[in-house]
């Protein structure tokens, strides 16, 4: 029974019940088997116990085997016996024979078939009553002498017995027999002015309410087994689980734990939804509850504040701060409620509830953000000026604007002549983009690496970072800003609201980036997923649950020989990493078998294996291979990668220009020169040249797969004239165009970020240096960074921005002269943001299609139990809710073509609850789909659409009384996002 490896733990201090925010010093005693003492390590921690509803985990260390049986015994109508005997070695093994010929006399039951399982679970399935039931005494023993694994079942007496497995008697009577019946079954509005409200009772507010108490992983016992540890208990009420685990050098473990329950005798929990939106009305309510042994009267007080600058804003949210009273028995509770309006122009609002009953009180606070019901929408005039030039641009769209309906956000205008920048730039977006899918958890990665690499390698730009870094800390001690789950959700749905509201605040968050600490956590975080993500077969998924994906695999591949090509030298020297990609190499190079294999399989003879067989797949891999030439081909996957290197010598011509740059590089990485050479002529005869945009290439194909994505293509073939053809110039010009994509602070999606970020720092870091001003006038307004204190124009990078809010510029600051100083271009460009209201936004054909081939549509049904089945009732047809209703979402997506690597993002109402809340693979209506659940949104993920109509559901609770924006759908190919399209704004109302 293993239990000289037992250890007992005791609470020697320990309350059930403490006070919200108390201090506390607990101690535990760890004794061993016989009560003697023990030198133990302990892990102790204590979280909320409702986090057990969405997932549970144990403690312990379960290493030593169980013993146990099993014993079926099968009835028919004339006769039993015993069919066949187990034994059961924990999870190590399972073994079993047949026992043959074990004979009993006639049994007469009502019923057929009794069955003994080895849990010592008993079946009787039929009906009626045993009236006799004598079974023989069965004795079953394992042979002694199997010590190899190889047990041997036979009948024995109990003279036989082996000491080291004893005996296992089953002796069963008509009684025992009846008695398991019972055993079995018992298993299965505007902005208004803001009055300071009316003096309130002091009272100690709850506002730390963090689901971990504490979490102590290394505890060690004094001389006499006892662990004391100290702790300041949150401030939540609720109950908590209290665990402890000790182990031993020998391994000898214990396991105990307990609840706790933090509660006062009057006790205020407000019931708060996940967020605010702009023009919502909600009935706002709070419990009171009362654990006195008498009857309380009060008073309850809600106030309200911007959680930016923590000022009142209960005028705003049209809230009377005249206090409510209320009444509550003993050993009862009550509800107060509160209907506000949440106004526009608010980013965050904190929440402080309080209650008072005599010498009795309690408060919580707690923030909440509020989301713009509008759409953000980006213009963008890009101003790449040569060298020694003068130019002057205009923005329409800003100039000529008379829409009713439209709300400016932002007019942002920028200027660098450092293209790197850009790159440097847009590092943050990379790490802070939501989705934990395993393409975006590289670019996390990738972000990372370049950011320390550069640091590292450049003192004097890691210089500058630790002034950004330093700069306007105040910025950031907002309630809001110091509630990460909130700046989290606030990035994730309007991501304008952390993006530089000034200078210093972009300066500092760029800074923060760059910070060696933080770099080194963020980047070990993403570490851990990517080798978590890599199947045992060396391939990578999209998301988890879904199969291997060959494309993402040649993309990881592909982004680590770029860090490696770049010089990042923690690719090679990083164990783990290094056989992560050689794994996958493997993978890739099996997969290229497999392809060459169909080829023999199903060519009838060498003419048609001649023809061309090569295709995006292969030449991918070709390229992302070519990185780790070092890395050799094996000899049975040899003779594929010799064939499709001369398919892609005959057939380069039949590809489009990405998979021309990709068989160039990796041909001229195989020592092949003619054929790259070839390639490049003809890129550049083909190649587009302007004055404004440089040299590119015109849109191919339709944009849905992955190698017709213009930024992808262009930092490419970037790569490609820099490393084969020497092309100084034509890189220049190049970079041009790709530096012309650029909006607000990406490149549309994380893969081109990543692709852009590596094709400007082929070059070196060495483009962050100085140089002089431009000459920009705005709207007649001259901009002179040197005589602006907030537009100091930063050591080494020569870039500069500043904005205007919506309330600031005019629609005459949409023309800009500019006057180029330098001998190097200068690129820069003015970005014009404004809302459009989302409950305004219809389904029209044009917005209703993807690249006018698709559309989508969403409807609100509520769920109702009849006494013929759930019935839905759609809400568009009169349906009305109420809190706790069941409310169905019916989307269907309907395409002609198809598309991959799918993205669609479904809002939710602010009244509403998410009933589905863990992230999983599903598969529904035809659709295998990676559904993950955010605060404010439910996201969906296809890594495959193929043509079709699609309809699937997903269910919500109504939690809140009011009037709500139910938001929008939308749906993007991720990788090509201008293939995009949106729902019908929807407006709910639960009475």
């Amino acid at each position: 029974p293993w239990s000289n490896k037992r250890l007992e733990v005791t609470y020697a201090t320990f309350r059930d019940r403490l006070l919200p925010g108390a201090k506390q010093e607990w101690q535990v005693k760890i004794s061993g088997p016989k009560g003697e003492l023990a030198a133990a390590e302990l892990l102790a921690g204590m979280y909320d116990q409702s986090l057990d509803a969405f997932q549970s985990s144990a403690w312990g260390l379960d290493i030593f085997p169980k013993w146990g049986t099993r014993s079926p015994w099968q009835f028919g109508y004339d006769s039993y016996g015993a069919t066949r005997s187990s034994l059961v070695a924990g999870d190590f093994f399972r073994l079993r024979t047949d026992v043959v010929g074990i004979g009993f006399s006639s049994l007469d039951l009502p019923f057929s078939y009794i069955s003994y399982d080895y849990m010592g679970q008993r079946d009787l399935f039929g009906g009626g009553s045993v009236e006799s039931m004598n079974f023989e005494e069965i004795e079953f023993k394992v042979a002694e002498e199997a010590t190899d694994g190889a047990y041997d079942f036979g009948m024995s007496t109990a003279s036989d017995s082996v000491a080291a497995f004893p005996t296992m008697t089953y002796a069963v009577t008509a009684n025992a027999a009846m008695a398991s019946l019972s055993d079995a079954s018992a298993m299965t509005a505007g902005r208004l002015s803001s009055p300071p409200p009316p003096p309130t009772p002091k009272v100690q507010v709850r506002s730390n309410l963090n689901e971990t108490a504490f979490f102590l992983p290394q505890l060690r016992t004094d001389a006499q087994g006892n662990v004391i540890f100290s702790f300041t208990m949150p401030e939540a009420l609720t109950k908590w689980k209290f665990r402890t685990f000790a182990h031993t050098k020998d391994l000898k473990t214990g396991y105990k734990e307990a609840e706790v329950v933090t509660q006062k005798d009057l006790m205020v929990q407000p019931n708060a939804p996940r967020f605010f939106r702009e023009s919502d009305q909600i009935v706002y309510s709070a419990k009171v509850s009362n654990l006195s042994n008498k009857d309380l009267s009060g008073q309850a007080y809600l106030e309200l504040f911007d959680a930016l600058t923590m000022q009142p804003a209960d005028g705003q949210l049209a809230h009377s701060t005249a206090p409510k009273p209320f009444s509550v028995k003993k050993g009862q509770s009550t509800v107060v409620k509160w209907t506000l309006k949440v106004p526009a122009g608010i980013q965050g609002i904190t929440h402080r509830v309080k209650a008072v009953a005599g010498d009795f009180s309690d408060g919580e606070e707690s923030s909440l953000p509020v989301l713009t019901n509008a759409m953000l929408v980006t213009e963008a005039m890009p101003m790449p000026v040569r060298p020694l030039q003068s130019k002057t641009f205009s923005m329409t769209s800003l100039i000529a604007n008379s829409s009713t309906t439209l709300r400016h956000h932002k007019l942002t205008l920028e200027f660098t002549s450092n293209p790197a920048w850009y790159a440097v730039q847009a590092l943050p977006y990379m790490m802070e983009y939501p989705y934990e899918c395993t393409e975006q958890t590289f670019s996390r990665y990738y972000a990372n690496s370049i950011a320390t690499h550069i640091a590292n390698q450049h003192p004097r730009i890691k210089a500058v970072f630790e002034q950004w870094k330093s700069a306007g800390k105040a910025a950031f001690v907002s309630k809001l800003a110091q509630n990460e789950e909130l700046k989290y959700l606030l990035l994730e749905e309007t991501p304008w609201v952390m993006n530089a509201q000034n200078e210093t605040e972009r300066k500092q968050r760029v800074g923060l980036l760059f910070d060696l600490n933080r770099m080194s956590d963020e980047l070990t975080i993403a570490r851990k997923k990517i080798l978590a993500a890599q199947r045992p077969n060396g391939g990578f998924t999209w998301f988890p649950g879904m199969d291997d994906s060959r494309y993402i695999t040649q993309h990881l591949v592909c982004g680590f020989g770029h860090l490696d090509h770049l010089g990042i030298e923690s690719v090679r020297k990083d164990g783990a990493i290094w056989q992560m990609i050689r794994r996958a190499v493997t993978y890739l190079d099996r997969r290229l078998k497999e392809d060459y294999e169909w080829v023999l399989r199903y060519s009838k003879n060498k003419q048609e294996v001649a023809l061309q067989h090569i295709g995006w797949d292969q030449v991918h891999y070709l390229y992302a291979r070519s990185f780790f030439q070092d890395l050799p081909v094996s000899s049975e996957c040899s003779a594929a990668m010799g064939y499709y290197v001369g398919q892609a010598k005959k057939y380069w011509r039949e590809f489009n220009s990405y998979n021309q740059g990709m068989i160039a590089l990796a041909l001229h990485r195989g020592a092949e020169k003619e054929v790259p050479a070839a390639i490049l002529r003809s890129l550049k005869e083909n190649a587009m040249q302007h004055d404004e945009m440089g040299m590119y290439w015109e849109a191919e194909g339709n944009g849905l797969y992955w190698y017709q994505a213009p930024i992808e293509t262009q930092a490419l073939l970037i790569e490609a004239f820099d490393e084969v053809a020497h092309d100084a110039t034509s890189v220049e010009e190049m970079k041009l165009w790709l530096l012309k994509q650029k909006q607000t602070q990406d490149w549309k999606t994380t893969k081109a970020t990543a692709e852009a970020c590596y094709a400007l720092l082929l070059s070196g870091a060495d483009y962050l240096a100085e140089s002089k001003l431009v000459d920009i006038t705005v709207g007649g307004q001259r901009i002179d960074p040197t005589k602006d204190p907030n537009l100091k124009v930063e050591a080494g990078t020569g870039y500069f921005k500043t904005s205007w809010m919506g309330s600031d510029f005019r629609p005459d600051m949409g023309r800009v002269e500019v006057k180029n100083n330098n001998k190097v271009a200068a690129w820069g460009a003015l970005y014009w943001q404004y809302f459009e209201q989302l409950d305004h936004i219809l389904l029209t054909p044009d917005k209703a299609r993807l690249h006018h081939k698709a559309k989508i549509d969403k409807q609100l049904f509520l769920q109702e139990n009849t006494p013929h089945g759930p019935q839905l009732k759609a809400l568009s047809g009169g349906a009305k809710l109420k809190p706790g209703d069941l409310v169905k979402v019916r989307i269907t997506i309907e395409t002609d073509r198809d598309l991959e690597y799918v993205h669609l993002k479904d809002m939710r109402a602010a009244g509403f609850e998410p009933i589905n809340v863990l992230s999983q693979y599903k598969y529904q209506g035809g659709l295998g789909y990676y559904e993950t659940t955010r605060d404010a949104a439910t996201n969906f993920f296809f890594d495959w659409l193929p043509k079709g109509r699609y309809v699937f559901e997903y269910p919500l609770r109504a939690t809140h009384s009011g009037d709500f924006s139910n938001g929008i759908t939308t749906i993007q190919c991720m990788y090509a996002p201008e293939f995009t399209s949106h729902s019908e704004g929807i407006r709910v109302r639960v009475e």
